[in-house]
Protein backbone atom coordinates (compact mmCIF):
# COMPACT_ATOMS: atom_id res chain seq x y z
CA UNK A 1 0.00 0.00 0.00
CA UNK A 2 1.57 3.09 -0.85
CA UNK A 3 1.86 6.09 1.73
CA UNK A 4 -0.99 8.54 1.37
CA UNK A 5 -0.02 12.07 0.06
CA UNK A 6 -0.63 15.56 2.37
CA UNK A 7 -2.20 18.84 0.32
CA UNK A 8 -2.72 22.19 1.93
CA UNK A 9 -6.20 21.06 1.86
CA UNK A 10 -5.89 18.51 4.16
CA UNK A 11 -3.79 20.32 6.89
CA UNK A 12 -6.87 21.84 7.74
CA UNK A 13 -7.81 18.81 10.08
CA UNK A 14 -4.00 18.32 11.10
CA UNK A 15 -3.34 21.74 12.48
CA UNK A 16 -7.48 21.50 14.31
CA UNK A 17 -6.47 18.42 16.20
CA UNK A 18 -2.95 20.71 17.26
CA UNK A 19 -4.07 24.08 17.46
CA UNK A 20 -3.62 24.44 20.81
CA UNK A 21 0.33 23.43 20.20
CA UNK A 22 0.54 25.67 17.57
CA UNK A 23 -1.00 28.68 19.37
CA UNK A 24 1.08 28.19 22.56
CA UNK A 25 4.00 27.72 19.83
CA UNK A 26 2.97 31.11 18.19
CA UNK A 27 2.55 32.96 21.11
CA UNK A 28 5.30 31.81 23.16
CA UNK A 29 7.51 32.83 20.09
CA UNK A 30 5.46 36.26 19.94
CA UNK A 31 6.34 36.96 23.62
CA UNK A 32 9.90 36.09 23.50
CA UNK A 33 9.94 38.09 19.97
CA UNK A 34 8.51 41.09 22.00
CA UNK A 35 10.78 40.53 24.51
CA UNK A 36 13.89 40.42 22.07
CA UNK A 37 12.84 43.65 19.66
CA UNK A 38 12.24 45.45 23.23
CA UNK A 39 15.50 44.54 24.27
CA UNK A 40 17.71 45.96 20.94
CA UNK A 41 18.94 49.42 20.87
CA UNK A 42 17.98 51.95 18.65
CA UNK A 43 20.21 52.32 15.59
CA UNK A 44 20.23 55.49 14.18
CA UNK A 45 22.23 56.31 10.36
CA UNK A 46 23.38 59.73 9.50
CA UNK A 47 24.74 60.46 5.41
CA UNK A 48 26.99 62.87 4.25
CA UNK A 49 26.66 63.87 0.49
CA UNK A 50 29.31 65.18 -1.29
CA UNK A 51 30.79 65.21 -4.97
CA UNK A 52 34.61 64.49 -5.56
CA UNK A 53 36.92 67.26 -7.47
CA UNK A 54 40.10 66.53 -9.80
CA UNK A 55 42.87 67.12 -7.62
CA UNK A 56 45.20 68.05 -10.23
CA UNK A 57 43.29 71.14 -10.25
CA UNK A 58 44.50 72.25 -6.97
CA UNK A 59 47.98 71.81 -8.43
CA UNK A 60 49.84 75.15 -8.65
CA UNK A 61 50.95 74.92 -12.65
CA UNK A 62 47.16 74.30 -12.92
CA UNK A 63 46.06 77.32 -11.03
CA UNK A 64 48.56 79.67 -12.42
CA UNK A 65 46.89 78.84 -16.03
CA UNK A 66 45.44 81.89 -17.78
CA UNK A 67 43.67 82.52 -20.95
CA UNK A 68 40.78 80.33 -21.97
CA UNK A 69 41.63 77.73 -19.57
CA UNK A 70 40.67 80.07 -16.59
CA UNK A 71 37.06 78.67 -16.54
CA UNK A 72 38.35 75.17 -15.88
CA UNK A 73 40.22 75.51 -12.49
CA UNK A 74 38.04 73.72 -10.47
CA UNK A 75 36.42 70.98 -11.66
CA UNK A 76 33.59 69.01 -9.90
CA UNK A 77 33.26 65.22 -10.17
CA UNK A 78 31.23 63.07 -12.59
CA UNK A 79 34.75 61.13 -13.29
CA UNK A 80 34.63 57.92 -12.70
CA UNK A 81 38.63 58.06 -11.76
CA UNK A 82 37.46 60.57 -8.97
CA UNK A 83 34.51 58.52 -7.90
CA UNK A 84 36.67 55.03 -7.50
CA UNK A 85 39.34 57.24 -5.74
CA UNK A 86 37.36 58.59 -3.24
CA UNK A 87 35.21 55.60 -2.41
CA UNK A 88 38.67 53.57 -2.25
CA UNK A 89 40.13 55.79 0.17
CA UNK A 90 37.06 55.79 2.63
CA UNK A 91 37.45 52.32 2.78
CA UNK A 92 40.82 51.68 3.36
CA UNK A 93 42.50 50.36 6.68
CA UNK A 94 44.24 53.97 7.08
CA UNK A 95 41.28 56.40 7.23
CA UNK A 96 39.27 53.57 9.37
CA UNK A 97 41.83 53.60 11.91
CA UNK A 98 42.24 57.45 12.25
CA UNK A 99 38.28 57.78 12.68
CA UNK A 100 38.68 54.55 15.18
CA UNK A 101 41.41 56.58 17.31
CA UNK A 102 39.84 59.82 16.89
CA UNK A 103 36.22 58.70 18.38
CA UNK A 104 38.45 55.95 20.92
CA UNK A 105 35.73 53.44 18.97
CA UNK A 106 37.52 50.84 21.36
CA UNK A 107 35.42 52.19 24.59
CA UNK A 108 32.24 52.65 22.64
CA UNK A 109 32.20 49.16 21.08
CA UNK A 110 33.35 47.54 24.59
CA UNK A 111 35.94 45.64 22.81
CA UNK A 112 38.54 45.99 25.07
CA UNK A 113 42.19 48.07 25.45
CA UNK A 114 43.57 48.54 21.39
CA UNK A 115 47.07 46.14 20.81
CA UNK A 116 45.34 42.43 20.60
CA UNK A 117 44.70 40.85 17.01
CA UNK A 118 41.22 39.74 17.91
CA UNK A 119 39.77 43.03 19.71
CA UNK A 120 41.70 45.31 16.41
CA UNK A 121 39.85 43.19 14.02
CA UNK A 122 36.57 42.60 15.74
CA UNK A 123 36.42 47.12 15.91
CA UNK A 124 37.53 47.25 12.40
CA UNK A 125 34.56 44.74 11.39
CA UNK A 126 31.81 46.62 13.77
CA UNK A 127 33.44 49.93 11.74
CA UNK A 128 33.49 48.65 8.56
CA UNK A 129 29.69 47.07 8.85
CA UNK A 130 28.51 50.88 10.19
CA UNK A 131 29.68 51.97 7.09
CA UNK A 132 28.53 52.59 3.51
CA UNK A 133 29.78 54.70 0.99
CA UNK A 134 28.10 54.67 -2.93
CA UNK A 135 28.34 55.94 -5.60
CA UNK A 136 24.39 57.68 -6.20
CA UNK A 137 22.85 58.23 -9.86
CA UNK A 138 23.53 61.49 -9.94
CA UNK A 139 27.50 61.05 -9.54
CA UNK A 140 27.95 61.75 -5.98
CA UNK A 141 29.14 60.09 -2.86
CA UNK A 142 27.03 58.86 -0.06
CA UNK A 143 28.46 58.37 2.56
CA UNK A 144 26.57 56.71 5.92
CA UNK A 145 27.28 55.75 9.40
CA UNK A 146 25.52 53.78 11.90
CA UNK A 147 25.56 53.80 15.57
CA UNK A 148 23.30 53.52 18.48
CA UNK A 149 24.49 57.15 19.50
CA UNK A 150 23.12 59.36 16.61
CA UNK A 151 25.46 62.72 17.34
CA UNK A 152 28.46 60.00 17.28
CA UNK A 153 26.81 58.86 13.91
CA UNK A 154 26.75 62.21 12.40
CA UNK A 155 30.21 63.42 14.10
CA UNK A 156 31.94 60.22 12.37
CA UNK A 157 30.33 60.47 9.04
CA UNK A 158 31.43 64.13 9.19
CA UNK A 159 34.64 63.39 10.11
CA UNK A 160 35.06 60.85 7.53
CA UNK A 161 34.58 63.02 4.84
CA UNK A 162 37.26 64.83 6.57
CA UNK A 163 40.00 62.26 6.69
CA UNK A 164 39.07 61.55 2.98
CA UNK A 165 39.31 64.94 1.76
CA UNK A 166 42.78 65.12 3.99
CA UNK A 167 43.84 61.99 2.51
CA UNK A 168 43.36 62.97 -1.32
CA UNK A 169 44.53 65.99 -0.75
CA UNK A 170 47.87 64.18 0.49
CA UNK A 171 48.02 62.61 -3.19
CA UNK A 172 49.45 65.29 -5.01
CA UNK A 173 50.87 66.89 -2.05
CA UNK A 174 54.01 66.56 -2.49
CA UNK A 175 54.37 67.28 -6.35
CA UNK A 176 52.65 70.72 -5.45
CA UNK A 177 55.52 71.11 -2.83
CA UNK A 178 58.04 70.60 -5.76
CA UNK A 179 56.36 72.54 -8.36
CA UNK A 180 56.36 75.13 -5.66
CA UNK A 181 60.00 74.65 -5.22
CA UNK A 182 60.99 75.54 -9.37
CA UNK A 183 58.39 78.58 -8.89
CA UNK A 184 61.15 79.46 -6.13
CA UNK A 185 64.14 78.88 -7.64
CA UNK A 186 62.66 80.54 -10.68
CA UNK A 187 62.08 83.65 -8.52
CA UNK A 188 66.04 83.23 -6.84
CA UNK A 189 67.39 83.02 -10.07
CA UNK A 190 65.54 85.72 -12.40
CA UNK A 191 66.00 88.05 -9.02
CA UNK A 192 69.92 87.66 -9.33
CA UNK A 193 69.93 88.03 -12.97
CA UNK A 194 68.17 91.52 -13.03
CA UNK A 195 70.28 92.72 -9.80
CA UNK A 196 73.15 91.96 -11.87
CA UNK A 197 71.80 93.41 -15.23
CA UNK A 198 70.50 96.57 -13.22
CA UNK A 199 74.00 97.31 -12.07
CA UNK A 200 75.96 96.54 -15.45
CA UNK A 201 73.08 98.91 -16.88
CA UNK A 202 74.03 101.97 -14.13
CA UNK A 203 77.71 101.06 -14.51
CA UNK A 204 77.25 101.92 -18.70
CA UNK A 205 75.45 104.86 -17.98
CA UNK A 206 78.40 106.40 -15.98
CA UNK A 207 80.75 104.93 -18.11
CA UNK A 208 79.45 106.50 -21.30
CA UNK A 209 77.31 109.59 -19.42
CA UNK A 210 73.98 108.75 -20.87
CA UNK A 211 71.29 108.77 -18.61
CA UNK A 212 68.38 108.66 -21.31
CA UNK A 213 68.89 107.41 -24.78
CA UNK A 214 65.92 109.75 -26.58
CA UNK A 215 66.04 113.02 -24.61
CA UNK A 216 69.95 112.90 -24.42
CA UNK A 217 70.64 112.56 -28.26
CA UNK A 218 68.16 115.42 -29.24
CA UNK A 219 69.85 117.42 -26.64
CA UNK A 220 73.52 117.00 -28.27
CA UNK A 221 71.86 117.10 -31.70
CA UNK A 222 70.36 120.38 -31.01
CA UNK A 223 73.49 121.59 -29.00
CA UNK A 224 75.93 120.31 -32.48
CA UNK A 225 73.47 122.23 -34.76
CA UNK A 226 73.75 125.82 -32.83
CA UNK A 227 77.28 125.10 -31.76
CA UNK A 228 78.28 124.60 -35.32
CA UNK A 229 76.32 127.59 -36.38
CA UNK A 230 77.88 129.60 -33.97
CA UNK A 231 81.11 128.65 -34.98
CA UNK A 232 80.30 129.23 -38.75
CA UNK A 233 79.09 132.55 -37.64
CA UNK A 234 82.50 133.82 -35.73
CA UNK A 235 84.41 132.66 -38.16
CA UNK A 236 82.59 134.44 -40.80
CA UNK A 237 82.77 137.83 -38.47
CA UNK A 238 85.59 137.48 -36.33
CA UNK A 239 83.82 136.29 -32.87
CA UNK A 240 85.30 133.75 -30.51
CA UNK A 241 86.13 131.26 -32.76
CA UNK A 242 88.44 129.41 -30.73
CA UNK A 243 86.04 128.96 -27.61
CA UNK A 244 83.38 127.63 -30.01
CA UNK A 245 85.65 125.22 -31.11
CA UNK A 246 86.46 124.10 -27.81
CA UNK A 247 82.64 123.83 -27.19
CA UNK A 248 82.35 121.73 -30.31
CA UNK A 249 85.39 119.34 -29.46
CA UNK A 250 83.82 118.76 -25.83
CA UNK A 251 80.45 118.14 -27.50
CA UNK A 252 81.88 115.49 -30.05
CA UNK A 253 85.34 114.16 -28.37
CA UNK A 254 85.27 111.88 -25.28
CA UNK A 255 88.67 113.64 -24.21
CA UNK A 256 87.05 117.06 -24.57
CA UNK A 257 86.07 117.39 -20.89
CA UNK A 258 81.98 117.19 -20.89
CA UNK A 259 80.44 114.30 -19.88
CA UNK A 260 77.98 114.30 -22.49
CA UNK A 261 79.39 114.06 -25.50
CA UNK A 262 79.10 112.33 -29.33
CA UNK A 263 81.67 110.39 -29.14
CA UNK A 264 81.02 108.46 -25.56
CA UNK A 265 76.91 108.34 -27.07
CA UNK A 266 77.44 106.87 -30.26
CA UNK A 267 79.89 104.25 -28.33
CA UNK A 268 77.03 103.21 -25.65
CA UNK A 269 73.94 103.61 -27.20
CA UNK A 270 73.95 100.39 -28.32
CA UNK A 271 75.37 98.98 -25.45
CA UNK A 272 72.76 101.03 -23.02
CA UNK A 273 70.05 99.86 -25.85
CA UNK A 274 71.15 95.96 -25.27
CA UNK A 275 71.30 96.82 -21.05
CA UNK A 276 67.67 98.67 -20.96
CA UNK A 277 65.76 95.86 -23.44
CA UNK A 278 67.55 93.26 -20.87
CA UNK A 279 66.69 94.79 -17.68
CA UNK A 280 63.13 95.82 -19.06
CA UNK A 281 62.89 92.15 -19.70
CA UNK A 282 63.85 90.72 -16.63
CA UNK A 283 62.13 93.05 -14.35
CA UNK A 284 58.61 91.68 -16.44
CA UNK A 285 59.49 88.67 -15.74
CA UNK A 286 60.57 89.05 -12.40
CA UNK A 287 57.66 90.59 -11.47
CA UNK A 288 55.33 87.60 -13.17
CA UNK A 289 57.55 84.88 -11.35
CA UNK A 290 56.77 86.90 -8.17
CA UNK A 291 53.14 86.22 -8.56
CA UNK A 292 53.36 82.89 -9.84
CA UNK A 293 55.30 82.13 -6.23
CA UNK A 294 52.58 83.53 -4.35
CA UNK A 295 49.86 82.04 -5.84
CA UNK A 296 51.39 78.58 -5.53
CA UNK A 297 52.51 78.99 -2.21
CA UNK A 298 49.05 80.20 -1.27
CA UNK A 299 47.32 77.27 -2.99
CA UNK A 300 49.38 75.27 -0.65
CA UNK A 301 49.09 76.84 2.34
CA UNK A 302 45.22 77.39 1.94
CA UNK A 303 44.81 73.69 1.51
CA UNK A 304 42.04 74.12 -1.18
CA UNK A 305 39.19 71.14 -0.51
CA UNK A 306 39.26 68.43 -2.85
CA UNK A 307 36.07 67.31 -2.34
CA UNK A 308 32.22 69.96 -2.42
CA UNK A 309 30.21 69.36 0.54
CA UNK A 310 26.41 69.08 -0.76
CA UNK A 311 25.11 67.91 2.90
CA UNK A 312 26.97 67.61 6.12
CA UNK A 313 25.53 64.43 8.15
CA UNK A 314 22.85 65.75 10.42
CA UNK A 315 21.61 63.46 13.71
CA UNK A 316 18.73 61.63 12.88
CA UNK A 317 15.54 62.51 14.10
CA UNK A 318 14.29 59.04 13.91
CA UNK A 319 15.35 55.08 14.47
CA UNK A 320 16.92 53.19 11.25
CA UNK A 321 16.44 49.74 12.98
CA UNK A 322 15.56 47.84 14.29
CA UNK A 323 11.69 47.56 13.06
CA UNK A 324 10.08 46.15 16.13
CA UNK A 325 7.25 45.11 14.56
CA UNK A 326 8.31 43.28 11.73
CA UNK A 327 10.60 41.07 14.29
CA UNK A 328 7.60 40.23 16.14
CA UNK A 329 5.55 39.18 13.15
CA UNK A 330 8.37 37.17 11.45
CA UNK A 331 9.10 35.55 14.11
CA UNK A 332 5.05 34.66 14.49
CA UNK A 333 5.05 34.01 10.99
CA UNK A 334 8.40 31.65 11.22
CA UNK A 335 7.24 29.82 14.26
CA UNK A 336 3.80 29.03 13.00
CA UNK A 337 5.21 27.60 9.85
CA UNK A 338 7.52 25.12 11.75
CA UNK A 339 4.85 23.77 13.53
CA UNK A 340 3.18 23.27 10.69
CA UNK A 341 6.01 21.05 9.09
CA UNK A 342 6.83 19.68 12.92
CA UNK A 343 2.99 18.18 13.39
CA UNK A 344 2.65 17.47 9.47
CA UNK A 345 5.84 15.18 9.86
CA UNK A 346 4.74 13.91 13.25
CA UNK A 347 1.40 12.63 11.54
CA UNK A 348 3.15 11.26 9.04
CA UNK A 349 5.25 9.02 11.46
CA UNK A 350 2.36 7.96 13.39
CA UNK A 351 0.40 7.08 10.16
CA UNK A 352 3.64 4.95 8.71
CA UNK A 353 4.38 3.17 12.45
CA UNK A 354 4.18 -0.60 12.15
CA UNK A 355 0.65 -1.44 13.82
CA UNK A 356 -1.03 2.04 13.33
CA UNK A 357 -4.69 2.12 12.55
CA UNK A 358 -5.22 3.16 9.15
CA UNK A 359 -8.41 4.73 7.98
CA UNK A 360 -10.70 2.15 5.99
Amino acid sequence: MSAPSFSLVGLGPIINRWKYFVAGAVALAAIVSIIVALLLPNVYRSTAIFIPTNPQTADPDRLLETGGQAGSKLELGGRAEDLDRVITIGESQPVAEIIIKQFNLYKHYKAGEPGDDAVDNFVLSEFSNNLSIVHNERDAIELTFMDKDKKLAAAVANALVHAIDSVNQQLTLENRRTVLNLYRQRYDYLSTSYERSRRELVGARHRYGIFGLEMQGRYMVKQLIETEAALRKAEASGGDVAGLKRSLRGLTRADGGNLINLESYVAGADSLAMFTTRVADLQGRLIAARSAFETAELSIKGRLSSVYLVQKAYPATKKFKPVRSLIVLGSMLLTFALSVVFIALLELYRYNRPGAVRPA
